[in-house]
């Protein structure tokens, strides 16, 4: 039997005739050094042979054998049909068994003459007869020897589950179609898809498995044929001693994968109080590796670098102690002018209406002293106790007259030396009187003037000055008004 679909085989050319009994022997040698079966000396079979061809089989009992070529002689029958005597029976019976065997010896010999005569006549009948035999056994016994050369015996371990089987297929490649075992992208066959087979081969194939692995707090996805974390592990080439591994090492990977957080151990040096101290850790934040290295963290005492951030091999973290309070100052808020026109006023004319007040704000200062050294202040809180009130100021738009009559001869600036010392804001210690020529409230305001006369411009007050003498003489400036004259 062979595999029709795939192979094609050639006629072993013409058979070999045995001389001594008709029949075939073995063909020639290096037939496609194809081993053949050998069937050893006809109708005596191999041992443990169970196989033999059709013209080897001898005949069942009484029905006539093929002769063999030279076994029987010119003079009568072989020898294996030649008469025998017979007991002689008694009486009747014996008469009548003796008169069968008289027929049935004559019938025996004339179909022994008849045979002879026919092999003299023809004697290469029997190998006309048995030559289609023995090509369907030549073309046998090429066939099982072909499909023995074809037939493997190969053991296939998919994911680790192994089993022997026979196949015929040429390479891995049409092993596995044969099997139906589908590759993905990262799967693994060894040895490799298109590799030739041959009997006793062995051929594994490993199924990859995703893995989002998170190592020493970088994420990434990656795949592994380990079946185990351990060994996925060992694949990836993650150091594993002393390292944290967030579920069992022994644990199996499924087909659908899992996620793996791994932190490597590493070196941290804490530098604290005056101190260092290094440490072997797989801590996953820097505050674990501070606390690992028997330092705690008291108040305000944080570490050179975010607690919360990952801890590198070879990193330097230092503890910083810290002491501090808190700190309240007031500050003014000034106040805002605000100007308007007024045509009552002479030009050149400002009087404030409202007097401005500033405002008033409180500011909170954070004090810290770090390992001993204070730090600058830092503001951390601003409340406004008031709010600033604006100054309204009025602003004249009226043309200043040019003098006034019976008083511009008089010595204005003398006076204004005398009473305030040249000086337009200048007010008395009682407060009542102020400006040059140190007018009191009521009577500025009875002059025409607006406001204090201490705000007003200096040409105003002596305009003012001037409307009073003349209405009073220099009496309002009972000490200064005589230098008036000079």
């Amino acid at each position: 039997m062979s595999n029709s679909r795939y192979e094609t085989y050639e006629t072993y050319g013409p058979a070999y005739a045995d001389p001594v009994y008709g029949g075939f022997g073995t063909p020639p040698a290096d037939l496609h050094s194809a081993e053949t079966l050998g069937y050893g000396t006809p109708g005596a079979p191999a041992p443990g042979d169970t196989y033999r061809p059709a013209y080897e089989t001898p005949p069942p009992p009484g029905l006539p054998g093929l002769p063999r070529q030279g076994a029987g002689g010119p003079e009568g029958p072989p020898a294996a049909y030649a008469d025998e005597p017979e007991p002689a029976p008694a009486g009747r019976a014996a008469s009548r068994a003796e008169a069968r065997a008289a027929a049935r010896a004559g019938s025996h010999r004339r179909s022994a003459r008849r045979r002879k005569a026919r092999y003299i006549e023809r004697p290469d009948s029997s190998v006309r007869r048995l030559l289609p035999q023995a090509l369907v056994v030549a073309f046998l016994a090429g066939g099982t020897t072909a499909f023995v050369a074809k037939d493997k015996a190969v053991e296939l371990t998919v994911d680790g589950k192994a089993r022997t089987l026979h196949t015929f297929a040429d390479d891995v490649t049409e092993l596995l179609a044969e099997e139906g075992v589908e590759l993905g992208a990262h799967d693994v066959v060894a040895p490799g898809p298109g590799t030739e087979l041959g009997s006793g081969d062995e051929i594994a194939v490993h199924y990859a498995r995703p893995v989002r692995l998170t190592l020493d707090g970088h994420r990434r996805q990656v795949w592994t044929t380990a079946r185990t974390v351990e060994g996925a592990l060992r694949q990836l080439g993650v150091r594993q001693e002393g390292a944290y591994v967030s579920t069992a090492r022994s644990r199996r990977i499924g087909r659908e994968g899992l996620a793996l957080d791994v932190r490597t151990e590493r070196t941290v040096t804490v530098m604290a109080d005056g101190r260092a101290r290094t440490v072997r850790t797989n801590a996953a934040t820097v505050r674990e590796a501070v606390e690992e290295a028997g330092i705690t963290l008291r108040g305000q005492d944080t570490t050179s670098v975010p607690q919360g951030s990952f801890p590198r091999d070879g990193q330097t973290v230092t503890v910083l102690r810290i002491t501090g309070g808190k700190e309240v100052r007031e500050e003014l808020i000034p106040f805002q002018v605000r100007r308007t026109d007024d045509p009552g006023l002479f030009r050149g004319t400002e009087v404030v209406e409202r007097a401005g007040e500033p405002g008033l704000r409180r500011i909170t200062y954070a004090l810290r002293t770090v390992n001993g050294v204070k730090q600058k202040p830092r503001r951390v809180g601003t409340e406004v106790v008031r709010e600033p009130r604006a100054q309204l100021v009025r602003v004249g738009t009226r043309p200043r007259p040019a003098s006034v009559q019976g008083a511009d001869h008089l010595d204005w600036q003398g006076l204004a030396a005398c009473e305030s010392g040249g000086r337009p804001d200048a007010v008395d210690p009682s407060g009542t009187y102020g400006g040059l020529y140190q007018f009191d409230t009521r009577t500025w305001q009875a002059l025409g003037g607006r406001g204090r006369p201490q705000d007003a411009p200096a040409a105003e007050q002596t305009y003012r000055a001037k409307k009073l003498y003349v209405r009073r003489g220099a009496s309002p400036w009972p000490h200064c008004g005589g230098r008036l004259r000079g």
